[in-house]
C-alpha cells in the first residue's frame, strides 16, 4: 500500500495560506525569521484588530487575512479583514454575516476561531455553525456564502476548514447528530454530508481534519467523538475507523511514516499512532503506539523528521520517536498552551497563552535556545513568511522582522 502526505491546499511555497502553513504541518520554509522579539524589538508593525477572534493569520498575495467577531449589542458582526503585509494597513474590512443574538461559547473560545484559507485570488472564511463564505482577496467582495451546515455546537466552533481539489471539508461535531461535510469551493453548495458512524455518549468536538493520499486516492482524516474516521474525499463514504473513547477533540492530526498521529480525548488526552489505510474497524490491527503522558488537548502535534514534538495544555513539552512512541524527553515549559508548535529557523517554537514564546532545540536532547514575550493573550498559532513572523494577540497583530 502506497502512502503520500500531501499539502492540503496546493499553493505556491511563497504563501502561508492556511492553518499551520503551506502543508498544514507547522513547518516554516524560506528565509530565517527573527529569533528575538518583544513589544518594541524587531517590530515591523503592530496593528490593532477590531473585535475578537482566535483565527490564525494567513499570508498570501502580499496581504494578511484574519477573521474577527465584532459585538453589536447582543449580536455580532462576523467579519473578514485584509491587511497590507508590508505596512499593516487595512486594505479592506468586510462583514460576512450579521447575527442578532450571539450564541454561547466557552470562555477560552471566540466567535471567530477557524482560520481562513487563500487560493487563486479567493479567501475562504469559516465561522463554524454560523456559516462560511468565499471572498475576493482583492477587495473582499463576497463570491458566495453557505449557511446550510446547521448543527448545534457546544462551547462554540473551533475547527478550521481544509481545502483539497475543489472541496472544502469541515467537521461539524455538535451536541447531536454530528457529521463531516464537504462544500464545493466553486459554488458554495454542499457536495456531501456524512453522519458520524459511531454514536457517542458526548458528541461534540472542534477538530481540524487533514488529508492523505492512500493508494492514489484522497482520504479525509477526522478524529471525533469516541472514534477516528477516514472518509473518501469525493463521495464522503466512511472507509475505516479506530475506536477510542473521548470527546471535545481539538488537535489537527500529524501525518508521516505511513502513520496518522492524533489525540482522541480532551479530558484524558492520549496520542495514538495508527497505520494509514485499511477497511472497516481497524482498532485491533492498525494501532502502532499510544502515549498519555504529556499529550495535548488543544495544540496540534508537530512532526520533524523522525521526531514528534508536542506540548500539553498545561505546559509539558515532549519529544518522542514518531515511529515507535519512544520518549526522548519530557520537560515543563510553564504556562498554559492553545497555539500549535511551529518548526522555524531549525528550532521548535512553543507559544503559551500569555505571550511567552520558547525556542527549543529540534533534537532528541532537550535544550531551550531562547525566550521572547509580548503583552496580551496568545491563543492563535503564528504565521511565518519571507523572513517575518505574524503573531496575533487578543488586541493586536504583530509583524516581526529583522
Amino acid at each position: 500500500m502506497l502512502f503520500e502526505v500531501i499539502a492540503i491546499c496546493a499553493l505556491s511555497t511563497g504563501d502561508w495560506p492556511q492553518f499551520r502553513g503551506p502543508n498544514s504541518d507547522g513547518h516554516a520554509m524560506g528565509p530565517a525569521t527573527p529569533v528575538e522579539w518583544s513589544d518594541t524589538r524587531n517590530v515591523a508593525w503592530k496593528t490593532p484588530v477590531p473585535g475578537s477572534g482566535w483565527s490564525s493569520p494567513v499570508v498570501a498575495e502580499g496581504k494578511v487575512f484574519l477573521t474577527t467577531a465584532v459585538a453589536r449589542g447582543e449580536g455580532l458582526s462576523l467579519r473578514a479583514l485584509a491587511l497590507d503585509a508590508a505596512t499593516g494597513k487595512t486594505i479592506w474590512d468586510r462583514e460576512v454575516r450579521a447575527v442578532e443574538q450571539a450564541p454561547p461559547i466557552h470562555a477560552k473560545n471566540s466567535h471567530a476561531s477557524p482560520t481562513p484559507i487563500v487560493r487563486d485570488g479567493s479567501v475562504f472564511v469559516h465561522f463554524g455553525a454560523l456559516g462560511m463564505a468565499r471572498l475576493a482577496t482583492s477587495d473582499g467582495t463576497v463570491q458566495w456564502s453557505c449557511f446550510e451546515l446547521d448543527y448545534s455546537p457546544v462551547h462554540g466552533s473551533g475547527g478550521s476548514p481544509v481545502l483539497y481539489g475543489d472541496k472544502l471539508v469541515v467537521v461539524c461535531d455538535g451536541r447531536q447528530d454530528p457529521f463531516v461535510a464537504a462544500v464545493d469551493a466553486k459554488t458554495g453548495k454542499i457536495a456531501w454530508k456524512t453522519p458520524r458512524g459511531v454514536k457517542a455518549r458526548i458528541s461534540h468536538s472542534f477538530v481540524t481534519a487533514t488529508v492523505a493520499i492512500v493508494d492514489g486516492k484522497a482520504q479525509v482524516l477526522a478524529p471525533g467523538p469516541d472514534h477516528f474516521a477516514a472518509y473518501d474525499l469525493e463521495s464522503g463514504a466512511e472507509l475505516w475507523r479506530v475506536l477510542a473513547p473521548g470527546w471535545s477533540v481539538v488537535p489537527q492530526p500529524a501525518l508521516g511514516h505511513g502513520l496518522v498521529i492524533y489525540n482522541h480525548d480532551f479530558d484524558r488526552p492520549e496520542l495514538m499512532a495508527v497505520k494509514l489505510g485499511g477497511k472497516g474497524d481497524v482498532t485491533d490491527s492498525h494501532v502502532v503506539w499510544r502515549i498519555k503522558r504529556g499529550a495535548p488537548s488543544t495544540p496540534s502535534p508537530l512532526l520533524v523528521g523522525n521526531e514528534l514534538f508536542f506540548v500539553s495544555d498545561n505546559g509539558i513539552a515532549s519529544c518522542v520517536n514518531a515511529k515507535t512512541g519512544e520518549n526522548y524527553w519530557t520537560e515543563r515549559l510553564g504556562g498554559n498552551y492553545s497555539a500549535s508548535p511551529i518548526f522555524a529557523n531549525g528550532r521548535v517554537l512553543f507559544l503559551n497563552e500569555s505571550g511567552l514564546a520558547t525556542w527549543v532545540k529540534a533534537d532528541k536532547e532537550f535544550a531551550v535556545l531562547g525566550t521572547n514575550e509580548v503583552p496580551g493573550r496568545t491563543f492563535a498559532t503564528p504565521a511565518f513568511l519571507d523572513g517575518a513572523m505574524y503573531l496575533r494577540t487578543d488586541e493586536n497583530l504583530y509583524k516581526f522582522s529583522q
